[in-house]
C-alpha cells in the first residue's frame, strides 16, 4: 500500500471512529479491507481507495470502520472488574439505590456481546436482592454487523470456554450441537444499540455503572480526553466507570480519579461516596 493510500485510510477511520492507525500497522488495512474490497467489487485495494475520492458512498466507508474494528472479546475478560463489579459496585447499588431501585449500566463497547451478558448473569445471580427492581444494561458498539451477531447471543464452544465459568453455561446456555444459545431471560436483560463514542452522549441517558473497557487503548490522547469528560458529563454524581487494564485517566483528564485499592475502577473526582465504596 502507498503512503498516499495509507492517509487516506488514517484519516478517514480518524473521523469516523477516532481509531489510530500508524503506518507499522499497514498489514491490518491490507488484510482486513481486501474482503471489502472484493465485497464491493474491486480488484484491489487502489481501486477501492479512488472510489473514496470526493463524496464515497456511506455504506462502504461504514463496511471499511467495521472491517477496521477490534471485536476481540469474552465472558469475564480479565475477571478482575467482573469480581470488583459483583463484590463492590453492586452491594453499592444495592445499598444506595434501595429507595429508586433502579440503576443502569451501559457496555460502551459490547462488541458481540460476552461483556454485557457477563453483567447480566452477574446480576441475575442476585435472586430476590433486586426482585421488582428496575436494571436497565445498554450494550452499544459502532458495529452494526457485530451488535446482530451479540443479539442473536449464540456463541461457539470456543467462545463459551474462554472466561465463562462452567456453572454458569449449564444454568444459563442451552447447548444445540457445536453452538451455544444463551437463555431468553438473560438476553432480554440487555438493550442494544448502535453507538459511535466520538458522538454526543446525551442520547445514552444517565448512567450509574460504564463499562470502557480495551477501548481507550486505539485513540489519541485528544480522542480519550473528549470521551472521558463527555462520560464524566452523564454519568451519575456517585457512579463507577471501568477501563481496561492498560488503560488510566492519569494525564489525560482530571474528571475522574481511581476508586483506592481497585484497579480499573474510576469515580468522579467530587464523588462523596468514593472511599464507601473502597
Amino acid at each position: 500500500m502507498r503512503l498516499t493510500e495509507f492517509d487516506i485510510y488514517k484519516d478517514l477511520l480518524k473521523e469516523k471512529s477516532g481509531l489510530v492507525i500508524t503506518p507499522d500497522k499497514t498489514y491490518l488495512l491490507d488484510s482486513r479491507l481486501m474482503p471489502v474490497a472484493q465485497k464491493w467489487g474491486y480488484d484491489n485495494l487502489s481501486m477501492m481507495t479512488a472510489a473514496l475520492q470526493g463524496v464515497p458512498d456511506t455504506a462502504l466507508v461504514n463496511d471499511i470502520v467495521e472491517a477496521m474494528t477490534t471485536n476481540e472479546t469474552s465472558f469475564f475478560r480479565d475477571a478482575h472488574p467482573f469480581n470488583c463489579f459483583k463484590d463492590h459496585v453492586l452491594p453499592y447499588m444495592i445499598k444506595n439505590r434501595i429507595y429508586d431501585r433502579r440503576f443502569k449500566v451501559w457496555s460502551a463497547a459490547a462488541s458481540s456481546g460476552q461483556e454485557p451478558y457477563s453483567l447480566a448473569m452477574l446480576i441475575k445471580d442476585l435472586g430476590d436482592q433486586i426482585k421488582g427492581w428496575n436494571i436497565d444494561i445498554l450494550a452499544t458498539d459502532i458495529s452494526q454487523q457485530i451488535l446482530d451477531q451479540a443479539k442473536n447471543g449464540v456463541y461457539s464452544q470456543f467462545e463459551v470456554q474462554r472466561g465463562l465459568p462452567v456453572q454458569l453455561m449449564l444454568k444459563y446456555f442451552k447447548q444445540d450441537g457445536d453452538k451455544w444459545h444463551i437463555s431468553d431471560e438473560i438476553k432480554k436483560m440487555i438493550n442494544y444499540r448502535i453507538f459511535n463514542l466520538l458522538h454526543p452522549m446525551g442520547e445514552i441517558g444517565k448512567p450509574d455503572i460504564i463499562f470502557c473497557r480495551n477501548v481507550l487503548i486505539y485513540f489519541d490522547e485528544e480522542t480519550k480526553r473528549g470521551i472521558l469528560e463527555n462520560m464524566n458529563n452523564i454519568l451519575k454524581e456517585d457512579g463507577f466507570l471501568f477501563l481496561g487494564g492498560a488503560e488510566t485517566v492519569l494525564g489525560i483528564t482530571d474528571k475522574f480519579k481511581p476508586v483506592p485499592g481497585l484497579r480499573g475502577l474510576y469515580a468522579k473526582k467530587d464523588s462523596a461516596h468514593l472511599q464507601k465504596a473502597a
